[in-house]
């Protein structure tokens, strides 16, 4: 709280009709430093009560026109100076009646002519300094509600940061015991691999490694490694982006040939495996723009496995156009399951993965990392889906980076 908040002058509104009476009393309280106003009638008492902020008005009752009486009833029904001390000044015998009436319209005090200098100099110190301990006491609550809320502000800041914590820890496990059991798989297989491998060595029976089931292995192993590394990679970009050293290198890149390249790697796999899925690429020629090349690269990726993933086997189609607002549009779209509305936003967070999908392979890092991707490029990312009509995943990106 300010304790050392300046001194204010407390200000006396001063209302008698005639002004030698005004003079008397400005000159009788001249000396103790006070900032006094004079109204000559009690219209132009009520212009500066709106103006100003009185610690105690001193009205005359008998004035023409407006008494001091009605002017005080107009006081207390005014909610701005309601609380305002009143003292009458009168030159009236001091009938009983006549006070009653007095206190009735709000008076706290009288004084009677001729002014007893000693009482009325008394009688404004004390409301002058209740004034003054009142405004004192009403900024110390201001204070103290501004710190009230101050701490309220800390508090529930602190309870965000504790639950944020709580969310962190419970994310750090969560991700800890997905990496576990991701790494673990390809690994429980690769170490089968060997075992059964050793074994038909230490029989010394060569012939069982025939050409076509060692191309076999191979493939196996390769798409075994293949899982690890992608799983290592989104490790890595999570640990980038959540420390902001996400690096983009933009160069010149034809986004048709790079969903070629991307689509003719998928082939081999999906549409000359024992389930063939149908891979279609639509895409318009020379549609270049500065790109990081092998980040668009993993979007496409990222996209596209997804699709097959979640396809049912049904054909996947890439589209590559240019929109009528001068971005490179690159679609990915399934005839799948399709995702609810209420997930579409879900799905684009960390570790998030739709409970129909629970048992698919994957950490739901894909579409969060795809998202960081796009958006460091300058574009956007958004799904079109609804369930039983398959997704589409779309992304915008402007040809040249701001």
């Amino acid at each position: 709280m300010n304790a050392t908040a300046p001194t204010e002058v407390a200000k006396l509104l001063l209302v008698d009709d005639l002004p030698e009476n005004l003079l008397a009393l400005q000159a009788l309280l001249s000396d103790d430093g006070l900032q006094m106003h004079c109204a000559t009638s009690g219209e132009e008492a009520l212009s500066l009560l709106l103006e100003h902020d009185f610690a105690l008005a001193l009205l005359d009752v008998q004035m023409p026109g407006m008494s001091g009486f009605e002017l005080a009833e107009l006081i207390r029904g005014s909610s701005r100076t309601r609380q305002l001390p009143i003292v009458f000044v009168s030159a009236a015998d001091r009938d009983q009646a006549y006070s009653f009436r007095g206190y009735d319209n709000g008076a706290v005090d009288f004084l009677y002519k001729p002014l007893d200098a000693h009482a009325v100099k008394s009688k404004v110190r004390v409301f002058t300094e209740l004034h003054a301990k009142s405004r004192a006491l009403r900024r110390q609550l201001v204070e103290l509600e501004a710190a009230r809320a101050d701490q309220q502000q800390l508090l529930d800041a602190l309870q965000h940061t504790q639950a944020d914590l709580e969310r962190a820890l419970k994310m750090r496990d969560e991700f800890m015991s997905m990496v576990t059991h991701e790494l673990r798989t390809p690994l429980g297989v690769m170490a089968l691999e060997v075992i059964v491998r050793q074994q038909r060595l230490n029989k010394g029976d060569l012939a069982w490694f025939s050409a076509e089931r060692l191309q076999a292995m191979v493939d196996k192993d390769e798409r075994q490694v293949r899982s690890m590394t992608r799983l290592i990679d989104d490790m890595l970009d999570i640990a980038r982006i959540q420390h902001g050293r996400l690096s983009i290198h933009p160069r010149p890149t034809d986004l048709g040939e790079l969903a070629r390249r991307v689509v003719a790697d998928f082939e081999p796999q999906y549409q000359h495996g024992p389930k063939p899925v149908a891979l279609r690429l639509n895409s318009l020629p020379g549609i270049v723009g500065e790109w990081d090349d092998s980040r668009i690269t993993q979007v496409l990726v990222n996209l596209l496995s997804n699709a097959l993933r979640y396809g049912e086997g049904k054909p996947v189609t890439v589209d590559v156009a240019l929109t009528d607002a001068g971005h490179a549009r690159l679609a990915v779209t399934d005839e799948g399951r399709g995702i609810a509305l209420e997930d579409q936003q879900k799905i684009f967070q960390q570790f998030e993965r739709l409970s129909a999908s629970s048992k698919s392979p994957g950490m739901g890092l894909g579409l969060y990392i795809t998202r960081q991707f796009v958006e460091a490029h300058g574009g956007r990312i958004a799904v079109h889906s609804e369930p039983g009509r398959g997704a589409c995943f779309e992304v915008l990106l402007p040809l040249k980076q701001a």
